[in-house]
Protein backbone atom coordinates (compact mmCIF):
# COMPACT_ATOMS: atom_id res chain seq x y z
CA UNK A 1 0.00 0.00 0.00
CA UNK A 2 1.14 3.56 -0.62
CA UNK A 3 3.18 5.32 2.05
CA UNK A 4 0.81 8.03 3.17
CA UNK A 5 -1.58 8.69 6.00
CA UNK A 6 -4.27 10.13 5.28
CA UNK A 7 -20.43 -8.04 0.86
CA UNK A 8 -20.41 -6.63 -2.30
CA UNK A 9 -21.44 -3.05 -1.78
CA UNK A 10 -24.38 -1.50 -3.65
CA UNK A 11 -23.43 2.13 -4.04
CA UNK A 12 -26.07 4.63 -3.12
CA UNK A 13 -24.33 7.54 -4.76
CA UNK A 14 -21.32 8.40 -6.86
CA UNK A 15 -19.66 11.77 -6.43
CA UNK A 16 -17.06 12.61 -8.98
CA UNK A 17 -14.88 15.55 -7.97
CA UNK A 18 -13.39 16.60 -11.29
CA UNK A 19 -10.27 18.68 -10.90
CA UNK A 20 -9.06 19.88 -14.29
CA UNK A 21 -5.37 20.61 -14.71
CA UNK A 22 -4.21 22.87 -17.53
CA UNK A 23 -1.62 20.89 -19.47
CA UNK A 24 0.09 24.13 -20.50
CA UNK A 25 0.85 25.12 -16.91
CA UNK A 26 3.70 23.59 -14.98
CA UNK A 27 2.00 23.53 -11.60
CA UNK A 28 -1.37 23.09 -10.05
CA UNK A 29 -2.93 26.53 -10.59
CA UNK A 30 -6.29 25.88 -9.05
CA UNK A 31 -9.14 23.42 -9.29
CA UNK A 32 -12.70 23.38 -10.53
CA UNK A 33 -14.92 21.03 -8.61
CA UNK A 34 -18.16 19.74 -10.07
CA UNK A 35 -20.22 17.37 -7.95
CA UNK A 36 -22.27 14.88 -9.89
CA UNK A 37 -25.17 13.25 -8.07
CA UNK A 38 -26.04 10.20 -10.14
CA UNK A 39 -26.85 6.56 -9.80
CA UNK A 40 -23.70 4.52 -10.30
CA UNK A 41 -25.39 1.76 -12.23
CA UNK A 42 -26.14 2.18 -15.93
CA UNK A 43 -23.58 4.99 -16.31
CA UNK A 44 -21.04 3.28 -18.57
CA UNK A 45 -21.05 5.85 -21.36
CA UNK A 46 -18.59 7.29 -23.84
CA UNK A 47 -16.07 9.97 -22.95
CA UNK A 48 -16.36 13.66 -23.72
CA UNK A 49 -12.77 14.75 -24.20
CA UNK A 50 -13.45 18.46 -23.79
CA UNK A 51 -14.72 18.06 -20.23
CA UNK A 52 -13.63 14.57 -19.25
CA UNK A 53 -17.11 13.88 -17.85
CA UNK A 54 -18.93 10.77 -18.97
CA UNK A 55 -22.05 10.98 -21.08
CA UNK A 56 -24.64 8.64 -19.59
CA UNK A 57 -25.97 5.83 -21.73
CA UNK A 58 -28.61 3.30 -20.73
CA UNK A 59 -26.66 0.12 -20.09
CA UNK A 60 -27.43 -2.79 -17.78
CA UNK A 61 -26.12 -2.35 -14.26
CA UNK A 62 -23.13 -4.37 -13.15
CA UNK A 63 -23.18 -4.82 -9.41
CA UNK A 64 -20.05 -5.80 -7.49
CA UNK A 65 -19.82 -9.57 -7.37
CA UNK A 66 -21.77 -10.15 -10.58
CA UNK A 67 -18.91 -12.31 -11.83
CA UNK A 68 -16.80 -14.75 -9.84
CA UNK A 69 -14.12 -15.91 -12.26
CA UNK A 70 -12.33 -15.38 -15.54
CA UNK A 71 -12.98 -17.81 -18.37
CA UNK A 72 -9.34 -18.85 -18.55
CA UNK A 73 -5.90 -17.90 -17.28
CA UNK A 74 -3.18 -18.06 -19.91
CA UNK A 75 0.59 -18.29 -19.52
CA UNK A 76 3.34 -16.59 -21.52
CA UNK A 77 7.08 -16.20 -21.08
CA UNK A 78 7.91 -12.53 -20.63
CA UNK A 79 11.28 -11.30 -19.41
CA UNK A 80 12.29 -13.26 -16.30
CA UNK A 81 8.78 -14.60 -15.74
CA UNK A 82 6.22 -17.08 -16.95
CA UNK A 83 3.29 -14.71 -16.51
CA UNK A 84 -0.23 -15.85 -15.74
CA UNK A 85 -2.89 -13.50 -17.07
CA UNK A 86 -6.56 -13.31 -17.88
CA UNK A 87 -7.70 -11.83 -21.17
CA UNK A 88 -11.08 -10.58 -22.35
CA UNK A 89 -12.39 -8.74 -25.37
CA UNK A 90 -11.37 -8.70 -29.04
CA UNK A 91 -7.71 -9.41 -29.82
CA UNK A 92 -7.57 -6.38 -32.13
CA UNK A 93 -9.17 -3.96 -29.66
CA UNK A 94 -7.32 -1.11 -27.94
CA UNK A 95 -5.38 -2.60 -25.05
CA UNK A 96 -6.16 -2.01 -21.40
CA UNK A 97 -3.89 -3.50 -18.72
CA UNK A 98 -5.40 -3.81 -15.24
CA UNK A 99 -2.94 -4.13 -12.34
CA UNK A 100 -3.85 -5.48 -8.91
CA UNK A 101 -2.42 -4.62 -5.51
CA UNK A 102 -1.25 -6.33 -2.33
CA UNK A 103 -2.65 -8.54 -0.88
CA UNK A 104 -5.16 -8.92 -3.70
CA UNK A 105 -5.13 -10.53 -7.14
CA UNK A 106 -6.71 -10.43 -10.58
CA UNK A 107 -10.20 -10.97 -9.14
CA UNK A 108 -10.20 -7.30 -8.15
CA UNK A 109 -11.12 -6.78 -11.82
CA UNK A 110 -13.48 -9.70 -12.31
CA UNK A 111 -16.42 -7.33 -12.86
CA UNK A 112 -14.43 -4.58 -14.58
CA UNK A 113 -12.98 -6.72 -17.37
CA UNK A 114 -16.35 -7.77 -18.89
CA UNK A 115 -17.53 -4.16 -18.90
CA UNK A 116 -14.48 -3.04 -20.85
CA UNK A 117 -14.53 -6.08 -23.13
CA UNK A 118 -18.14 -5.29 -24.04
CA UNK A 119 -16.96 -1.87 -25.23
CA UNK A 120 -14.39 -3.41 -27.57
CA UNK A 121 -11.27 -3.23 -25.44
CA UNK A 122 -8.66 -5.97 -25.30
CA UNK A 123 -8.32 -6.40 -21.54
CA UNK A 124 -5.21 -7.95 -20.00
CA UNK A 125 -5.17 -8.74 -16.27
CA UNK A 126 -1.81 -10.19 -15.17
CA UNK A 127 -0.77 -11.74 -11.91
CA UNK A 128 2.16 -9.68 -10.64
CA UNK A 129 5.40 -11.45 -9.71
CA UNK A 130 4.78 -13.50 -6.59
CA UNK A 131 1.05 -14.00 -7.24
CA UNK A 132 -1.14 -16.68 -8.73
CA UNK A 133 0.28 -18.71 -11.59
CA UNK A 134 3.11 -16.29 -12.39
CA UNK A 135 6.48 -17.97 -11.87
CA UNK A 136 10.14 -17.08 -12.24
CA UNK A 137 11.78 -18.89 -15.13
CA UNK A 138 14.98 -19.43 -13.15
CA UNK A 139 15.61 -20.35 -9.55
CA UNK A 140 18.68 -18.10 -9.74
CA UNK A 141 16.71 -14.90 -10.36
CA UNK A 142 16.54 -12.61 -7.35
CA UNK A 143 13.10 -12.49 -5.75
CA UNK A 144 13.04 -8.75 -6.09
CA UNK A 145 9.98 -6.74 -5.11
CA UNK A 146 11.25 -3.25 -5.90
CA UNK A 147 8.74 -1.19 -7.91
CA UNK A 148 10.88 -0.77 -11.03
CA UNK A 149 11.26 -4.54 -11.33
CA UNK A 150 7.49 -5.00 -11.20
CA UNK A 151 7.02 -2.27 -13.82
CA UNK A 152 9.66 -3.83 -16.07
CA UNK A 153 7.72 -7.11 -15.86
CA UNK A 154 4.68 -5.41 -17.39
CA UNK A 155 6.70 -3.88 -20.23
CA UNK A 156 8.12 -7.35 -20.95
CA UNK A 157 4.57 -8.73 -20.94
CA UNK A 158 3.48 -6.09 -23.45
CA UNK A 159 6.37 -7.04 -25.71
CA UNK A 160 5.50 -10.73 -25.44
CA UNK A 161 1.87 -10.00 -26.34
CA UNK A 162 2.83 -7.60 -29.16
CA UNK A 163 1.10 -4.68 -27.43
CA UNK A 164 2.78 -1.42 -28.36
CA UNK A 165 0.68 0.86 -26.18
CA UNK A 166 -2.02 0.42 -23.55
CA UNK A 167 -4.19 2.27 -21.10
CA UNK A 168 -3.15 1.31 -17.57
CA UNK A 169 -5.43 1.16 -14.56
CA UNK A 170 -4.68 -0.09 -11.07
CA UNK A 171 -4.72 0.33 -7.32
CA UNK A 172 -2.17 -0.15 -4.54
CA UNK A 173 0.93 -1.90 -5.98
CA UNK A 174 -0.84 -1.85 -9.33
CA UNK A 175 -1.33 1.92 -9.28
CA UNK A 176 2.30 2.42 -8.30
CA UNK A 177 3.38 0.15 -11.14
CA UNK A 178 1.23 2.06 -13.61
CA UNK A 179 2.59 5.39 -12.35
CA UNK A 180 6.15 4.15 -12.82
CA UNK A 181 5.40 3.01 -16.37
CA UNK A 182 3.82 6.38 -17.18
CA UNK A 183 7.06 8.11 -16.15
CA UNK A 184 9.70 5.71 -17.47
CA UNK A 185 7.91 4.48 -20.61
CA UNK A 186 5.39 7.22 -21.48
CA UNK A 187 5.27 6.10 -25.11
CA UNK A 188 3.81 2.77 -23.96
CA UNK A 189 1.12 4.44 -21.83
CA UNK A 190 -1.88 5.94 -23.64
CA UNK A 191 -3.67 6.89 -20.44
CA UNK A 192 -3.68 6.19 -16.73
CA UNK A 193 -6.26 5.46 -14.04
CA UNK A 194 -4.56 5.48 -10.65
CA UNK A 195 -6.36 4.86 -7.38
CA UNK A 196 -4.82 7.05 -4.66
CA UNK A 197 -2.97 9.10 -7.23
CA UNK A 198 0.77 9.63 -7.40
CA UNK A 199 2.51 6.72 -5.68
CA UNK A 200 6.06 6.94 -6.99
CA UNK A 201 8.58 6.81 -4.17
CA UNK A 202 12.24 6.15 -3.47
CA UNK A 203 14.42 4.75 -0.74
CA UNK A 204 15.42 8.30 0.20
CA UNK A 205 11.79 9.33 0.58
CA UNK A 206 11.05 6.13 2.47
CA UNK A 207 13.71 6.96 5.04
CA UNK A 208 11.96 10.16 6.13
CA UNK A 209 10.07 9.64 9.42
CA UNK A 210 6.38 10.41 9.50
CA UNK A 211 4.24 11.71 12.38
CA UNK A 212 3.35 8.95 14.88
CA UNK A 213 -0.22 8.54 13.68
CA UNK A 214 1.01 8.07 10.12
CA UNK A 215 3.67 5.59 11.19
CA UNK A 216 1.01 3.62 13.06
CA UNK A 217 -0.85 3.13 9.78
CA UNK A 218 2.22 1.32 8.50
CA UNK A 219 2.49 -1.29 11.27
CA UNK A 220 2.86 -4.16 8.81
CA UNK A 221 5.80 -2.48 7.08
CA UNK A 222 7.72 -2.48 10.36
CA UNK A 223 6.56 -6.04 11.03
CA UNK A 224 7.99 -7.18 7.70
CA UNK A 225 11.31 -5.56 8.61
CA UNK A 226 11.89 -8.32 11.17
CA UNK A 227 12.63 -12.03 10.82
CA UNK A 228 9.62 -12.67 13.04
CA UNK A 229 7.44 -10.70 10.65
CA UNK A 230 8.59 -12.70 7.66
CA UNK A 231 7.99 -15.96 9.52
CA UNK A 232 4.59 -14.71 10.69
CA UNK A 233 3.47 -13.77 7.20
CA UNK A 234 4.68 -17.14 5.92
CA UNK A 235 2.64 -18.94 8.59
CA UNK A 236 -0.49 -16.80 8.56
CA UNK A 237 -0.63 -15.47 4.99
CA UNK A 238 -4.39 -15.78 4.53
CA UNK A 239 -5.24 -14.49 8.01
CA UNK A 240 -2.89 -11.56 7.47
CA UNK A 241 -4.42 -10.73 4.10
CA UNK A 242 -7.97 -10.87 5.45
CA UNK A 243 -7.01 -8.45 8.22
CA UNK A 244 -5.58 -6.02 5.66
CA UNK A 245 -8.71 -6.32 3.52
CA UNK A 246 -10.89 -5.43 6.51
CA UNK A 247 -8.73 -2.52 7.60
CA UNK A 248 -8.38 -1.14 4.09
CA UNK A 249 -12.09 -1.45 3.21
CA UNK A 250 -13.95 -1.20 6.53
CA UNK A 251 -17.40 -0.89 4.92
CA UNK A 252 -16.98 -3.60 2.27
CA UNK A 253 -18.89 -6.68 3.44
CA UNK A 254 -17.08 -9.26 1.34
CA UNK A 255 -17.93 -12.90 2.01
CA UNK A 256 -15.55 -15.80 2.60
CA UNK A 257 -15.89 -17.08 -0.96
CA UNK A 258 -14.86 -13.71 -2.39
CA UNK A 259 -11.81 -13.58 -0.16
CA UNK A 260 -10.74 -17.17 -0.77
CA UNK A 261 -10.85 -16.76 -4.54
CA UNK A 262 -8.12 -14.16 -4.22
CA UNK A 263 -6.26 -15.65 -1.25
CA UNK A 264 -5.31 -18.70 -3.30
CA UNK A 265 -3.08 -16.41 -5.38
CA UNK A 266 -1.04 -15.67 -2.25
CA UNK A 267 0.02 -19.32 -2.07
CA UNK A 268 2.51 -18.61 -4.86
CA UNK A 269 5.89 -19.98 -3.67
CA UNK A 270 7.55 -16.58 -4.11
CA UNK A 271 4.80 -14.44 -2.62
CA UNK A 272 6.23 -13.97 0.87
CA UNK A 273 9.73 -13.26 -0.43
CA UNK A 274 8.47 -10.66 -2.93
CA UNK A 275 6.21 -8.98 -0.37
CA UNK A 276 8.84 -8.75 2.35
CA UNK A 277 11.52 -7.55 -0.06
CA UNK A 278 9.22 -4.85 -1.42
CA UNK A 279 8.59 -3.30 1.98
CA UNK A 280 12.16 -3.71 3.17
CA UNK A 281 13.45 -2.13 -0.02
CA UNK A 282 11.20 0.89 0.48
CA UNK A 283 12.76 1.48 3.90
CA UNK A 284 16.29 1.05 2.61
CA UNK A 285 16.69 -2.21 4.53
CA UNK A 286 17.26 -4.31 1.40
CA UNK A 287 19.06 -3.75 -1.87
CA UNK A 288 17.59 -4.21 -5.30
CA UNK A 289 19.25 -5.22 -8.56
CA UNK A 290 21.93 -3.02 -10.10
CA UNK A 291 20.26 -3.14 -13.51
CA UNK A 292 17.45 -0.98 -12.13
CA UNK A 293 19.70 1.66 -10.52
CA UNK A 294 19.42 4.08 -13.43
CA UNK A 295 15.64 3.84 -13.45
CA UNK A 296 15.48 4.36 -9.69
CA UNK A 297 17.60 7.49 -10.03
CA UNK A 298 15.09 8.88 -12.50
CA UNK A 299 12.22 8.16 -10.11
CA UNK A 300 14.01 9.58 -7.05
CA UNK A 301 13.25 13.14 -8.16
CA UNK A 302 9.49 12.38 -8.13
CA UNK A 303 9.03 13.35 -11.80
CA UNK A 304 5.69 14.54 -13.11
CA UNK A 305 3.33 12.34 -15.10
CA UNK A 306 2.32 13.86 -18.42
CA UNK A 307 -0.04 11.24 -19.89
CA UNK A 308 -3.81 11.77 -19.57
CA UNK A 309 -4.81 10.65 -16.08
CA UNK A 310 -7.83 10.11 -13.89
CA UNK A 311 -7.06 9.55 -10.22
CA UNK A 312 -9.66 7.97 -7.96
CA UNK A 313 -10.36 7.51 -4.27
CA UNK A 314 -13.03 5.68 -2.36
CA UNK A 315 -14.69 7.68 0.40
CA UNK A 316 -14.03 4.88 2.91
CA UNK A 317 -10.43 3.95 2.06
CA UNK A 318 -8.91 2.71 5.32
CA UNK A 319 -5.42 2.22 3.89
CA UNK A 320 -2.71 4.88 4.10
CA UNK A 321 -3.19 7.27 1.20
CA UNK A 322 -2.47 10.90 0.34
CA UNK A 323 -5.17 13.54 -0.13
CA UNK A 324 -5.74 14.43 -3.77
CA UNK A 325 -4.52 17.98 -3.15
CA UNK A 326 -1.09 16.60 -2.24
CA UNK A 327 -0.42 15.15 -5.69
CA UNK A 328 -2.56 17.07 -8.19
CA UNK A 329 0.41 19.13 -9.39
CA UNK A 330 2.26 15.91 -10.29
CA UNK A 331 -0.07 15.40 -13.25
CA UNK A 332 0.79 17.90 -15.97
CA UNK A 333 -1.36 16.52 -18.79
CA UNK A 334 -5.14 16.26 -19.00
CA UNK A 335 -6.27 15.33 -15.52
CA UNK A 336 -9.27 14.68 -13.27
CA UNK A 337 -9.76 13.40 -9.75
CA UNK A 338 -12.87 11.43 -8.80
CA UNK A 339 -14.02 10.57 -5.30
CA UNK A 340 -16.37 7.58 -5.30
CA UNK A 341 -19.05 7.69 -2.63
CA UNK A 342 -20.99 4.93 -0.95
CA UNK A 343 -18.57 3.35 1.51
CA UNK A 344 -15.99 2.40 -1.12
CA UNK A 345 -12.65 1.32 0.30
CA UNK A 346 -9.16 0.54 -0.93
CA UNK A 347 -10.04 -2.20 -3.42
CA UNK A 348 -11.96 0.26 -5.56
CA UNK A 349 -12.31 -1.75 -8.79
CA UNK A 350 -13.87 -4.71 -7.00
CA UNK A 351 -16.05 -2.56 -4.76
CA UNK A 352 -17.15 -0.10 -7.47
CA UNK A 353 -16.54 -1.78 -10.85
CA UNK A 354 -18.89 0.44 -12.82
CA UNK A 355 -17.16 3.63 -11.70
CA UNK A 356 -13.72 2.16 -12.30
CA UNK A 357 -14.56 0.92 -15.79
CA UNK A 358 -16.08 4.30 -16.63
CA UNK A 359 -12.84 6.02 -15.63
CA UNK A 360 -10.89 3.77 -18.00
CA UNK A 361 -13.24 4.61 -20.86
CA UNK A 362 -13.13 8.31 -20.07
CA UNK A 363 -9.35 8.56 -19.84
CA UNK A 364 -9.13 6.80 -23.20
CA UNK A 365 -11.22 9.64 -24.63
CA UNK A 366 -9.18 12.48 -23.14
Amino acid sequence: MSKWLAGPTALDEVEEMSEKIDSHRRGFMGKTALALAAAQFGMLGSARAETGLSKPSPRPATKPGSHTSFATVRQINAGVLDVGYAEAGPADGPAVILLHGWPYDIHSFVDVAPLLASRGYRVIVPYLRGYGSTRFLSQDTMRNGQPTAVAADIIALMDALNIRQATFAGFDWGARTADVIAVLWPDRCKGLVSVSGYLIGSQKAGAVPLPPEAEFQWWYQFYFATDRGQAGYEKYTHDFAKLIWRQASPEWKFDDATFERSAVALDNPDHVAITVHNYRWRQGLATGEAKYDGLEQRLASAPAISVPTITMEGDANGAPHPPASAYASKFTGKYEHRTIKGGVGHNLPQEAPQAFAQAVIDVDGM
